[in-house]
């Protein structure tokens, strides 16, 4: 009833419109030399509408899209294992790789533009349409050419089952008094599995730890919530503000009493800035590395008819401080920078004291910090 409510109003308030939008239904119905489908023209119009916003994060899902979408929230799907994006020019951009999967086993890196799937010009086939060609049932062949200072290289990739990681926890093998957590995702089970790596790790006999978010794409705010917890004293973590309101969200006073230090570069995004925004701004710990990506909105998901969804941006988030970090990223307390090949070789093992060195940074920061 609120929705053909609400559909009166906007007909009434946009007759003109609404008037030519039907004008121009009739004409091609009528006058097009080409055989009219009018389920095409209606779902046409609809991505229009959710394209109007020109907002890359946002967009209408047909049924196929939707279950692609819904495969990758449940941490399992068939495809590369690219996170990928929208830069300023529209262009699809690499946010990162997930470690250890096709995409990043082949040398695809953060701020990879990706110019052709299948041969399909990517800018054509828009961010939807570009994940979901690259998705498939594991053990397929997809072939993607990227764009990287300005050279074009094209990777022939099988398909697998990507099953989206979430925490890696280790003693530095050169400084094992320092521990090292690697968070490659947010998703609901990352909580808990933070929880049993700290266990594994045997904190309280640590002088040290180090907080790896390079290449994590984010994903669920609650669960940013919940890890943070860990690294910032009780109070706010984020703020989410919304048309009608602002909402804080809290740590609950789990806080490790150890010196942290957290990397982060460009492919840091969404709830992993989350979490570093929130330890830089509380002076829980010194954040070493690049400038993170800069994705500082909240999208939901709503469902729709015939199992279609419209994924909308909602809500945008604020750090602490009330800093707006969306297309601008944090920046480090200590910047290190690493060429695109030193990133892709230093993650390709995880730690690696001799050639990473970003993490060497870190280990000479908590290496002070321990000294009596």
């Amino acid at each position: 009833m609120a929705a053909t409510a609400l559909a009166l109003f906007f007909v009434a308030t946009h007759f003109g419109e609404v008037s030519q939008l039907v004008k121009v239904v009739s004409l091609i119905r009528t006058q097009s030399l080409e055989p009219v489908n009018s389920r095409a023209m209606l779902l046409g119009a609809t991505k229009g509408i959710v394209e109007a916003l020109r907002d890359p994060y946002s967009g209408y899902l047909d049924d196929e899209q939707y279950r692609s979408l819904a495969q990758q929230i449940s941490g399992t799907y068939g495809g590369v294992g690219l996170v990928i994006g929208l830069d300023e020019e529209g262009r699809i951009k690499v946010i990162t790789p997930f470690k250890g999967t096709p995409a990043h086993r082949a040398g695809i890196q953060s701020g990879d533009l990706i110019i052709r799937v299948e041969g399909q010009d990517a800018r054509s086939l828009g961010l939807e349409g570009a994940a979901r060609l690259m998705q498939g049932p594991p053990g397929t062949p997809v072939v993607i050419s990227v764009q990287r200072q300005g050279q074009v290289r094209e990777f022939r990739i099988v398909r697998e089952e990507i099953t989206i990681p979430s925490v890696e926890a280790t003693r530095l093998p050169k400084h094992p008094y320092i521990g090292y957590l690697n968070l490659t995702a947010f998703n609901e089970k990352t909580p808990e599995a933070l929880r049993r790596s700290l266990e594994e790790l045997k904190v309280r006999e640590l002088k040290g730890l180090v907080l790896d978010l390079r290449n994590n794409p984010g994903g669920e705010l609650t669960a940013a919530v919940e890890v943070a917890g860990y690294f910032v004293p009780p109070g706010p973590v984020v703020y989410t503000v919304s048309r009608r309101q602002t909402v804080p969200y809290l740590a609950r006073g789990n806080k490790l009493d150890l010196p942290l230090v957290v990397l982060i570069n460009r492919g840091t995004a969404s709830a992993a800035e989350i979490v570093a925004g929130a330890i830089q701004d509380t002076g829980s710990g010194v954040l070493v590395g690049e400038r993170t990506f800069g994705k500082g909105r909240v999208q939901k998901v709503f469902l729709l008819d015939g199992g279609a969804a419209l994924k909308l941006t909602t809500e945008k988030y604020l750090t602490p401080s009330k800093r707006d970090i969306n297309g601008r990223g944090i920046e480090p307390d200590v910047p290190v920078p690493m060429t695109p090949e030193e990133s892709a070789r230093a993650l390709l093992r995880a730690p690696d004291e001799e050639h990473d060195r970003q993490l060497k940074k870190a280990v000479e920061i908590l290496a002070a910090a321990s000294k009596p």
